[in-house]
């Protein structure tokens, strides 16, 4: 009898954590799926860095604008704007526009128009806490990078409980850096002006343009 117990135990400890995964992977569907149903979404956000041992803290706001793969990003006083092929990064303060082909500087870097997709490659999923936050349900799902070499020790994904829209991400890096960006407000299917992703050089005249190949 005993041992017929001990086994049912071990059984359901194998059990639960498969359950916890597959629940986190069904609620992250949940949240991609409905993300796709929108031509375009407009987010206002808070991006905020930490670091103690290193005595870094940053905080900013800013905005970002994305349909399909397009996007445009305001933030730190600079513009990135991606038309799907280029990206164009534009500093008054400097009076540049470095223009890309390339999307991002690394791989692992989540790119504005990766932030809302991110997590449905390269991960495992746990679900955890559940938070009360200005009365919406935050349910939170962890998620573990399955490339051991990754940077990141683990992101914390806040999904709104009863929209399905992400509230929050937490990255945890390996180095102790916490970074989180939280949605302040988000827009969907808006009236877009035509050329908010084509990149105007006639606004630009006297910057300095640095090609990238």
């Amino acid at each position: 009898m005993k041992i017929t117990t001990y086994i049912i135990i071990g059984l359901m400890w194998i059990t639960l954590p498969a359950q916890n995964a597959d629940k986190a992977e069904a609620l992250l569907k949940e949240v991609s799926t409905k993300i796709k149903t929108y031509k375009n979404i407009s987010i206002d956000f808070k991006y905020a860095l930490n670091n103690q041992s290193e005595n870094i803290s940053q905080e900013t706001r800013g905005s970002v604008v994305l349909e399909g793969e397009k996007y445009v990003l305001n933030i730190l006083g600079a513009t990135r704007i991606f038309d799907g092929k280029t990206l164009y990064t534009i500093s008054p303060d400097d009076e540049e526009v470095t223009i890309s082909s390339n999307n991002s500087d690394d791989e692992g870097t989540i790119t504005p128009n990766k932030m809302l997709s991110f997590y449905t490659d390269g991960y495992s999923y746990a679900m955890d806490i559940v938070q009360n936050i200005s009365g919406r349900k935050i349910q939170y799902v962890k998620l573990t990078p399955i490339d051991s070499n990754s940077d990141i020790s683990y992101i914390l994904l806040g999904i709104d409980a009863n929209t399905k829209h992400i509230y929050n991400l937490i990255e945890i890096g390996k180095n102790g850096t916490r970074t989180t960006l939280t949605v302040n407000s988000l827009k969907t299917n808006e009236a877009l002006p035509k050329n908010l992703f084509s990149f105007d050089k006639e606004k630009y005249k006297g910057y300095f343009i640095n090609k990238i190949d």
